[in-house]
């Protein structure tokens, strides 16, 4: 069996070298496991497999020479766009000093300590240390298994319950996708798990009250979110976690008063708030972070995504000085502070990450960014606010978003909700345009890069409207 596998393995890489385009398609629908993927139907040739080839800025060239614009920045996560050779010559220069060495037992490299300093300077004034891990997702995991350590701590032992909302997304682990409250991340996954409680979405547009205002909407969610915790006793609950803006539950901004309101709720029962900006953070609201632009104070702050414009995987897990402190002074009782992971603080990740936020400051990009997203939003709204079958134009900083709807008067969905929306993202990639289905409702991303230009805006809008009128009026 070994023989037989090494055999396979040389026949693969001999073969690599020479490889044609139909070879590599035919490899990647047998071995590669696609994420959030309709797998059967891509095994049997029923969704195309497109492969990427390079990029620059924001557009991107596939193995066959197609060109895209990227509306969606990846996976609103390529910030700064693509083929940045500050990130790239960083990147390089670090692999040929030092590769990898871990962090553990004290160990650090010059890029691990140098990005702490700059995330931290860059944080909000109550946060104090930062955890490096490699995604969101692990990310969000080590700051839950904090907040459980902490309140062990402090003899809050019972506080352990966390909240968080429907239509929120923090993950796909075990425990991060039972955060997630998106209902098809959790079936037939024996998710979500017991302890984590789902409460009222800040989405204003799918309210069940047509008659409410904004504020009474965010009213009506800080009332919901103080009834769960009393209903399951303030004792019990050690936090909520929330992203500023909903992210996959369909880019949402909240409506009016919403943060303050629910940041109230928190206080008076000491549930700390775990501000989840892997999206948000690092300049896409037009601020460095969410909690900035809302101006909320969290005890939690998760990042990943932006950090490095996914040149290279990193997160972090940025603690605020209360709660580090008490971890901090609790090793002199207990020893060493057991977490952590082989990569923890990559020093190829953080030397990406160092030079991905000289590579923002020195371009002004979150004010270039910001600029850009005012044109984008208007030009969204001015475009398909009269679409009779966009019920939704909504946008904040260079996160926004159409909803489509079977009747605009009445705000009437269609019944297999996702399924024209994906239709018209995969319309609009074969017109050069790459958008994103998001994975709850019938809602269109986009999420570009904040060095796009103005032209290249109009293009993608151009597009979009193209594409909804083909496939509507089909």
């Amino acid at each position: 069996m070994i023989y037989t596998y090494v055999l396979k393995c040389n026949f693969h890489y001999n073969n690599n070298i020479t490889m044609n385009l139909n070879e590599y398609e035919k490899i990647d629908r047998e071995y590669l496991i696609h994420p959030m993927t309709h797998l059967a139907k891509f095994e049997r040739g029923e969704i195309d497999n497109r492969i990427m080839k390079t990029a620059k800025g924001v557009e991107i060239i596939d193995a066959q020479g197609n060109s895209f614009i990227d509306a969606f920045s990846g996976l609103y996560c390529v910030n700064v766009g693509y083929g940045c050779t500050d990130i790239i010559d960083a990147i390089k220069k670090q692999a040929e000093e030092l590769a990898y060495y871990h962090c553990y037992y004290g160990n650090a490299t010059q890029a691990s300590i140098k990005l702490s300093d700059m995330v931290i300077e860059r944080a909000p004034n109550n946060m104090k240390k930062i955890y490096f891990g490699l995604s969101g997702s692990d990310a969000n995991d080590t700051n839950i298994k904090l907040l459980w350590y902490y309140n062990n701590l402090i003899g809050h032992t019972k506080k352990k319950k966390i909240i968080s909302r429907r239509g929120g997304y923090h993950g796909a682990s075990i425990f991060t996708g039972s955060l997630t409250g998106i209902k098809t991340y959790h079936t037939n996954y024996d998710l979500p798990i017991e302890g984590i409680l789902h409460t009222e979405p800040a989405f204003y547009f799918h309210r069940a009250d047509l008659d409410q205002t904004e504020d009474e909407y965010s009213k009506f969610c800080a009332d919901q979110l103080e009834e769960l915790i009393l209903k399951e006793n303030p004792d019990t609950v050690a936090g909520f976690i929330a992203e500023p803006v909903i992210g996959n539950g369909g880019l949402v901004p909240p409506p009016q008063n919403y943060w303050p309101r629910l940041r109230n709720v928190l206080e008076k029962y000491d549930v700390a708030l775990i501000s989840d900006e892997v999206v948000t953070g690092f300049g896409r609201l037009g601020k460095m972070f969410g909690v900035d632009y809302f101006g909320i104070e969290a005890d939690m702050i998760t990042v990943a995504k932006g950090i490095t414009s996914a040149y290279s995987p990193l997160s972090g897990s940025i603690l605020s000085e209360k709660i580090s402190n008490v971890i901090r002074d609790a090793t002199d009782k207990y020893g060493v502070w057991t977490h952590g992971s082989t990569y923890s603080a990559h020093p190829i990740s953080c030397a990406a990450g160092v030079a991905n936020l000289n590579h923002i400051d020195n371009h002004q990009l979150i004010k270039k960014g910001k600029d850009i997203s005012e044109y984008f939003n208007f030009k969204l709204k001015e475009k398909f606010q009269d679409h009779p079958q966009i019920g939704d134009v909504r946008g904040i900083g260079l996160l926004s978003a159409i909803e489509l709807v079977k009747d605009k008067k009445n705000r009437k969905f269609f019944e297999k909700q996702g399924q024209l929306s994906q239709e018209i993202v995969t319309r609009m990639a074969k017109n050069g345009v790459l958008a994103r289905a998001m994975p709850a409702g019938d809602t269109i991303g986009f999420a570009p890069a904040f060095c796009i230009s103005n032209n290249e805006i109009d293009t993608i809008l151009d597009v979009t409207l193209q594409s909804v009128n083909e496939v509507v009026n089909n």
